[in-house]
């Protein structure tokens, strides 16, 4: 596994679990030489992998759209920042260079990027491992709505399947490399 995205959310969160997390997967990767690839910003769970993953040593790439970057929340200190047109062009270009997906807690733009990944693994327009880490049961509620939608019949089980559920760092990136 050369490189991962990342995807969560711009904000820290209520619970410090979250930037714990964080911190944590940031520091894995560093350690395991996986280059991080997210969304460019500085605050948030983002700020503190892309943080943790440089004060390890390691490489990070961000692409953001030209529109937040002016917002000032670009983080400027990356290995790479990619200034993009669009939030679509940012979501194909993160993914086009990664070998995996893996989602923190997050709000919409999480989510929204979590699904679409999924959607794409499934339609085959990527082959990467796709996990989420349900820190403090976070995505138990989505996952509850996912098993729902293949008992009745909106989603079939090898689909349901794809999305990789741990619990720790750890486990994800472990369970990633096997795939």
């Amino acid at each position: 596994m050369q490189s991962l995205v990342v995807y969560c959310g711009s904000s820290p969160g209520t619970n410090p679990i979250y930037a714990e997390v964080a911190k944590e997967l940031g520091r894995a990767m560093a350690e395991r030489n996986i280059r991080l690839i997210y969304g460019g910003g500085g605050f948030g769970l983002m700020g503190n992998v892309a943080d943790t993953v440089m004060e390890y040593g390691g490489e990070v790439t961000g692409v953001i759209p030209n529109f937040l970057a002016e917002l000032e929340v670009a983080h400027r200190t990356l290995t790479e920042l990619h200034f993009v047109e669009t939030m679509h062009e940012r979501k194909f270009k993160m993914v086009m260079q990664a070998k995996g997906v893996i989602a923190l807690a997050g709000g919409y733009g999480t989510l929204d990027e979590l699904f679409e990944i999924l959607a794409w693994r499934q339609l085959k327009l990527y082959d990467g491992p796709v996990a989420i880490i349900n820190t403090n049961g976070y995505y138990d509620l989505m996952l509850q709505q996912l098993d729902r939608m293949v008992a009745d019949g909106f989603l079939k089980q090898q689909n349901r399947d794809i999305l990789i559920v741990a619990d720790t760092v750890e486990e994800a990136l472990n369970r990633m490399i096997e795939e």
